[in-house]
């Protein structure tokens, strides 16, 4: 990293809470300038609080005007930016057949499109530096297939595909790009599934939380920490051959 990036600036999206909070917690201990971007402002504010040199700006991501004012925000207040992690992301189930336009286009806008949206704000900054990072949240849904999500499992995959071209893109000009691909991790957005599961199945909070840690071979849920640490140290400078990569934070549900 060169001097002029001695405070470098890192962008995380969805950081109101969950993983995202816990990647905007592990940067800010590396000493980055943090932009928390998300759509809950009494959240963000609450995190941005807490930390030591942290902003908030809201926008959904699915939305390339509020994405683009939002980036613009984020750059008058700590300059160009230097990493970029795009965490947020929405999961919803449906049976195929009954997974209609409107789902379908959600899961892409907000998973995929809202990828995108963000990454072309962001790498101009990393062009110009010669330096930079894109660590894309990506689920262990970009890496194989789950049943009823086919929606969300289509758009991670998409997240994925984009994270290699882009990497090949970028590849000799500084800048790294890597998707970390969590399994059922402990967050508010687990909690919604398993009280999708009781509402559906009838079953207690605590067989539903166990059959959804079944799938990862230490049976158990990832905690948003081990996510956060992964990111950490993508974005750092000893990851700098690191690029095109899908790192599995599964227990080794996928290898």
């Amino acid at each position: 990293m060169t001097a002029s990036q001695s405070a470098p600036h890192a962008v995380v999206t969805g950081a109101a809470r969950g993983i995202g909070a816990a990647i905007a917690r592990a940067l800010a201990a590396d000493g980055f300038r943090l932009t928390l971007l998300g759509r809950q402002r009494d959240t963000l504010q609450a995190l941005a609080a807490e930390l030591p040199q942290a902003q908030i700006v809201l926008a959904d991501v699915s939305d390339a005007a509020q994405v683009a004012d939002a980036f613009a925000q984020a750059r008058a207040g700590f300059g160009p930016i230097t990493a970029l992690v795009n965490n947020a992301g929405q999961a919803h189930s449906a049976p195929f057949l009954k997974t209609d336009a409107a789902l379908w286009q959600r899961m892409l806008a907000v998973n995929l499109s809202g990828t995108v949206h963000c990454t072309q704000q962001a790498l101009p900054d990393m062009l110009d530096a010669g330096w930079g990072r894109v660590v894309n949240v990506a689920s262990t849904a970009a890496q194989r297939g789950y049943a009823y999500v086919t929606a969300y499992c289509a758009a991670k995959h998409g997240v994925l595909g984009l994270t290699r071209a882009l990497a090949l893109e970028v590849a000799t000009k500084g800048v790294t790009v890597n998707a970390v691909c969590p399994g059922y991790t402990d967050t508010d957005l687990l909690q919604d599934s398993v009280a999708n599961i009781v509402a559906k199945t009838g079953r207690s909070q605590a067989q539903a939380r166990a059959d959804l840690a079944a799938g990862n071979p230490q049976r158990r849920l990832v905690q948003p920490d081990e996510v956060a640490d992964a990111v950490r140290w993508l974005c750092g400078a000893s990851a700098g051959s690191v690029t095109g990569q899908a790192i599995s934070v599964s227990g080794g549900e996928v290898m």
